[in-house]
């Protein structure tokens, strides 16, 4: 038995390197890292983020997580969301805690028993929360046997929790515990609850918020708040315990009792009922709107829901015309640059606004148009080639792009001539009662897919755009949500079990030592709580077939 182990701390540029015990544990090495720009809240071994209560068992490279880091602030959250559990089980021991889905940079909670809680008594959770931080109490990661898990979830109510347990076998759960309170690991937590002082609980609407700060920040910022957004998460979630599919293991049950065809019919005729009723209400105002203006995230399905909404536009009349923003691009040549020097394609001023408006305004005014092409190899437009059309009275105009519900993309257009539709996967799935599904993680598990099926992209090359996409996301969508008109779901409950087959072998790929090897293992983990769906289940006319292939619509 190996008794002594290399060990490598790695602070930036500086590496230190020296040998210790096996079993030492992590929170004794942290003062090598030396001086911090923020709280050290885990641990990366080897790549793989783990709580800092854990122990050396192999040679490894030490790096710290840090607060002010997006990996940092993931762990603050989590340990956040944890720290509330441990205060409701305390104060409210027959209740059970039912996290929502996020708003801006809070979470969403309620009581299943209780359809309002009383603003006392989100008072006094949070009381709690602050005595418990004040008390500066250990945060243990440990296993328990799999009987003896089952028979703790079951006592505290947390039913998803013990339901996700029963489908999976393991012979020992590993858990996270403070102050006799007992939850499922799923993702490391801080040590201690002293780390945790930065929150807020706020009532709002049937239930109440919690709110931590951004990436990045030491304080909380004004709240962002949607309802639009919080209506349309919300009806999901209700539509979600209607059908008894609201969390990773009520799925995982219906896929192993052979149920899950049914319910993957049921998902998507829900899907197509919301999509009905949007266009519903475009036909009540299709005297005065002409042009249907859609946006979303990245990989929200924004492209099969234009085709889909153009099919019950048609049921009722109405003649879409698709045009792309990608067609009026102004150059490489002339497209602004970011702060390191790159074309930066998705600001507005990447395309030529005064040039879209002014054929809007001809198509509105009854002329015909001939449309751009944008010829991506020549990094050019051309002006010639492209359609001829007209507007009459019967017709619409489809624009999908990221800067649709951007005023500034049509100003020259008015208000009523324009119908904005928001469209995202907003995932109403819990993996249990305390553990939410981040509609980033979904989004970006139908990119790593797409990228692969259509654009023979590996993992590393995704995963390394990713956050360059989610920054023009926040600066470029995020912030006009607000402005639509109507709002999408473009999120299949069911789908990352699809999803699983085809993201698991793409993210094996990336190997300990490489600098995406963090996420990959959140993510791989995050995946084996999910049963396999086998493919051929989807529908073809289904929003996920954009990312998996074999759709029934053409692109």
């Amino acid at each position: 038995m190996v008794t002594e182990l290399k060990v490598k701390i790695r602070n930036g540029e500086t590496e230190t390197e020296f040998s210790c015990p096996t079993g030492t544990g992590f929170d004794s090495l942290a003062h090598h890292f030396g001086p911090l720009s923020s709280p050290i809240l885990a641990v990366k071994v080897n790549g793989e983020i783990l709580p800092l209560s854990g122990q050396l068992e192999v040679n490894a490279l030490l790096e710290p997580v840090l607060l002010e880091k997006q990996d940092g602030s993931a762990v603050y959250r989590c340990s956040l969301a944890f720290l509330l559990a441990v205060a409701a089980w305390k104060l409210f021991p027959d209740k059970s805690l039912y996290i929502g889905h996020s708003l801006g940079h809070s979470y969403y909670y309620n009581f299943l028993e209780d359809q309002i809680p009383e603003k006392e008594a989100v008072k006094k959770l949070e009381e709690k929360m602050r005595s418990l931080v004040k008390e500066d109490l250990p945060i243990v990661c440990r296993y328990m046997a799999y009987a003896e898990a089952m028979e703790t979830f079951d006592r505290n109510n947390q039913i998803d929790t013990a339901l996700l347990l029963n489908e999976r076998s393991e012979s020992k759960v590993m858990v996270n515990e403070c102050a006799g309170f007992v939850d499922l690991y799923i993702f490391p937590l801080v040590s201690r609850t002293g780390l945790l002082d930065v929150f807020e609980l706020m009532p709002y609407e049937n239930g109440f918020l919690l709110r931590f700060p951004a990436t990045g920040k030491s304080q909380l910022g004004p709240l962002e708040d949607n309802r639009h957004l919080f209506s349309v998460y919300n009806e999901h979630k209700k539509w979600g315990r209607i059908v008894g599919v609201h969390s990773a293991g009520k799925l995982n049950r219906m896929i192993s009792d052979r149920t899950i065809k049914e319910y993957i019919q049921i998902a998507e005729a829900f899907q197509e009922k919301k999509i009905d009723e949007i266009a519903n209400q475009i036909y009540e105002h299709k005297d005065d709107v002409r042009a249907i203006l859609i946006a979303g995230p990245s990989s929200s399905g924004k492209t099969t829901s234009a085709k889909k909404l153009s099919v019950s536009l048609k049921v009722m009349g109405i003649k879409p015309i698709s045009i792309s923003l990608d067609d009026y691009y102004v150059g490489t040549d002339k497209t602004p640059r970011d702060e390191k020097g790159d074309p930066d394609f998705e600001c507005l001023e990447a395309l030529d606004v005064p040039y879209l408006n002014q054929q809007l305004l001809s198509l509105l005014a009854g002329q015909e148009v001939t449309l751009p092409v944008f010829d991506f190899r020549a990094g050019q437009r051309r002006e010639t080639g492209g359609r001829t059309i007209h507007l009459d009275s019967s017709t619409m105009l489809i624009i999908e792009g990221i800067h649709g519900l951007n005023d500034a993309l049509t100003p020259q257009i008015k208000r009523e001539k324009k119908f904005k539709l928001y469209v995202s996967a907003l995932t109403q799935l819990n993996l249990d009662d305390h553990n939410r599904i981040s509609t980033t993680d979904n989004r970006f598990l139908r990119r790593l897919v797409r990228d692969y099926q259509f654009r023979g992209a590996g993992a590393v090359k995704t995963m390394k755009m990713w956050p360059s996409v989610r920054r023009g996301e926040e600066k470029h969508i995020f912030p006009f949500q607000n402005r639509a008109d109507a709002v999408l779901n473009s999120a299949l409950d069911y789908e990352l079990a699809v999803l699983k087959v085809y993201a698991e072998p793409l993210l094996r790929s990336v190997k300990p030592g490489m600098k995406e090897y963090s996420e990959t293992a959140r993510l791989l983990s995050f995946l084996e709580n999910f049963a396999p769906i086998p493919p051929q289940y989807v529908p073809g006319f289904s929003i996920l077939r954009e990312f998996i292939g074999d759709s029934e619509f053409m692109y």
